[in-house]
């Protein structure tokens, strides 16, 4: 089966951070993004950019990445154990972004490519974390990644909606992560159909995002928000550092650690045994979105 080309990957990822991060350092007015061009020990390196401080942005990153190795770190290969001892080559791009405003949600997209000897796949996906749920904005979400979907194969929406909200699921809280969207891993198969499938998805993430930030990003807010925001980052943390497999493929695979945990944000909290007031906006968002509902 014939495998992708990773040139056209890769100059097809590098163009779209770059249009990322316009699209970002125009919508916030004030703060850049950082670079920075680091190389991996082993093979390959990537492109970090980060925003801090900003108007919009309290801080957001937007890192492509290859890397190529000559073995697997322990998380790959768990369970596809067929990969052991195989040379790889995997590339990508990851953003998350965490907004000062707490009625803009937290977001993450991730689109990547993953081979292996004759093994190869397509990964990613995209999904929101809302600090306070407005079904608007969900529906809004959720509907321009089906519409993408949709283009290519009406069966991958329904899918991947489901897989995501299955991934991004804090198992310790039994709670979902935010609202979901879609996630997909192991997709393999028709090189260019995926592969169309794949930019297409990664090309509608300013649509689905930044007409979300438009509705919430002046709506004014005070320190019980704030508190709540740093709370709801905090679950953030957790399911990073305790579920997310690509934070443990980069970390134990050798990758650039400042890069890798860029997705972390600047403050968070934890508070003994927190509970919403019944009625409140706070408890209403685990009650009516933190939940698997059919938002498209």
């Amino acid at each position: 089966m014939q495998q992708p080309s990773l040139d056209e990957m890769e100059n097809f990822l590098r163009g779209l951070q770059d249009r990322i991060c316009n699209a970002l350092e125009a919508a916030d007015g004030a703060a850049k993004f950082r670079e920075d061009l680091w190389e991996r020990p082993g093979g390959g390196g990537g492109r970090t950019r980060v925003i801090a401080d900003g108007a919009l942005l309290e801080k957001g990153g937007v890192n492509f990445s290859k890397v190529h190795g000559d073995q697997l770190p322990p998380s790959a290969t768990a369970h596809r154990p067929e990969l052991a001892g195989q040379t790889f080559t995997a590339l990508g791009i990851s953003l998350v972004l965490h907004s000062r405003n707490p009625y803009v949600p937290i977001v993450h997209m991730n689109y990547r490519f993953f081979s292996a000897g004759p093994v190869w796949w397509f990964g990613g996906g995209a999904d929101l974390t809302p600090i306070y749920g407005f079904e608007e904005d969900a529906r809004h979400f959720h509907g321009i990644l089906k519409t993408a979907c949709d283009r290519h194969d009406p069966g991958f929406y329904p899918r991947f909606k489901t897989w995501c909200d299955d991934y991004f699921t804090i198992r310790h809280r039994q709670e979902m992560r935010g609202i979901g969207g879609i996630f997909f891993d192991d997709l393999h198969g028709d090189a260019g159909l995926l592969q169309a499938f794949w930019e297409d998805m990664a090309n509608s993430f300013l649509d689905s995002y930044l007409p979300i930030v438009a509705r919430r990003r002046d709506l004014a807010y005070g320190e019980r928000e704030r508190q709540f925001q740093l709370l709801r980052r905090g679950r953030y943390v957790e399911f990073n550092l305790v579920y997310d497999r690509g934070t443990l493929f980069g970390l134990q695979s050798g990758g650039r650690t400042e890069s890798i945990l860029m997705s972390l944000p600047p403050l968070a909290a934890w508070a003994y045994d927190w509970q919403g007031e019944a009625g409140s906006p706070e408890a209403r968002l685990k009650e009516d979105f933190l939940t698997p509902r059919n938002w498209a």
